[in-house]
């Protein structure tokens, strides 16, 4: 028997431009009467000869499969920026961010820890940042505000409304403040408006990431608890005014997934997107408490039966680079026709702020089996 291949070397040029990305490099493997088949460059020999061995002895399991990829580095179709990072560096650990597209700019709000505060930088491009200026800072009287970190922002009529993570004496909770121009901010309680209540929320609830339902006139409010250095899992809750807020009763609602080995053993820091019928949540999966990687998932209602995504994890350490070991807290936007998504990768103790692009509006979605 004769197997024919035909290999084709395809370099995308989808997402170039103004951000540059890697180029993303394809190898489609045709079999003679089979499927069309798409891989990596590095992968494309260890598939072939794999895919021939498979064929003359089937108890040989390469996994790779006719009508199946193989699960790759990249295969989701996000693709890091090649000036990473694109924040960070001479201010010392950045992490943990949110992103608003506003008119011809991108605003960040990030986690400063040098200087135990959140802070706001700009920029036109989403990869030239202006420099750092805290909009909210520790406040010790309080008792649990010695570090501000960990902030949502969402802009809703005529306000921006910040929920952020405070951290004192080995515990986390989480407060709630408003604004007029996104800069100058006033807390709206000298108290967390959410804190550990249930077992499952351990010492730390923290992470929030809050959307405005206008359907119902409620917020909705996805947050991290349990251990205070990573925290273990993601819940849910509803508030009227930002202030008072009403748990989940069967929280938590996203969970580690013990059949991935990258996620099995926490997952955390969920950003929740409303999009075509779909709940989706850019999340962080730790295969153990040091390392951490991005994945992907969705749900109809934002609570129940998450389908994680086949490609996952999407953002993945580079190893030897700045993102070494560990990639944390995504933020993803919709600009210009493309999805931009900010994480903090980790090498040794310094977290910087990196980039990564998926081209077209559509995020690609396959459910992983």
């Amino acid at each position: 028997m004769i197997l024919r291949i035909t290999v084709v070397v395809i370099q995308s040029r989808a997402l170039l431009g103004p951000y540059r990305p890697v180029p993303d490099t394809r190898i489609w493997v045709r079999w003679d009467k089979g499927k069309l088949m798409k891989m990596k460059r590095r992968e494309s020999m260890f598939a072939i000869a794999g895919a021939a061995c498979s064929l003359f002895h089937p108890s040989f399991d390469t996994g790779f499969h006719r009508g199946h990829s193989i699960g790759l580095a990249g295969e989701s179709g996000w693709v890091k920026y090649e000036g990473n990072p694109v924040l960070g560096g001479e201010y010392g650990t950045c992490f943990d961010v949110c992103v608003l597209r506003e008119g011809n700019k991108f605003r960040m709000w990030v986690s400063w820890r040098p200087k135990q505060s959140v802070a706001l930088t700009e920029s036109a491009d989403g990869i030239r940042w202006s420099a750092p200026e805290i909009v909210l800072g520790p406040r010790l009287k309080t008792g649990w505000e010695d570090d501000i970190n960990r902030p949502v922002v969402v802009r809703h009529e005529d306000r921006y409304h910040m929920w952020y993570t405070g951290q004192a004496n080995g515990r986390s909770a989480i407060g709630y403040a408003t604004s007029a121009d996104g800069r100058n901010w006033t807390r709206q309680s000298d108290r967390p408006v959410l804190q550990p209540s249930a077992g499952w929320e351990g010492t730390a609830v923290m992470c929030p990431h809050a959307m405005w339902d206008f359907q119902n006139r409620i917020w909705k409010l996805w947050y991290s608890a349990g251990e205070q250095y990573e925290p273990n899992a993601v819940g849910y809750a509803t508030s009227r005014d930002g202030l008072r807020w009403a748990k989940y009763a069967a929280n938590p609602v996203m969970t580690p997934d013990p059949r991935h080995d990258w996620e099995k053993d926490r997952v955390t820091a969920a950003q929740i997107i409303q999009r075509n019928g779909w709940y989706y949540s850019f999340y962080i999966g730790f295969r153990d408490v040091d390392h951490a990687q991005i994945g992907l998932a969705r749900s109809k209602d934002g609570i129940t039966r998450w389908i994680r995504h086949a490609g996952n994890p999407i953002v993945r350490p580079t190893p030897g680079g700045w993102d070494a070991d560990a990639c944390y807290k995504p933020y993803a936007v919709l600009a210009q026709g493309r999805w931009m998504l900010w994480y903090n990768g980790r090498h040794n103790s310094l977290e910087q702020i990196g980039l990564v692009l998926h081209g077209g509006d559509s995020l690609g979605f396959t459910p992983a089996l």
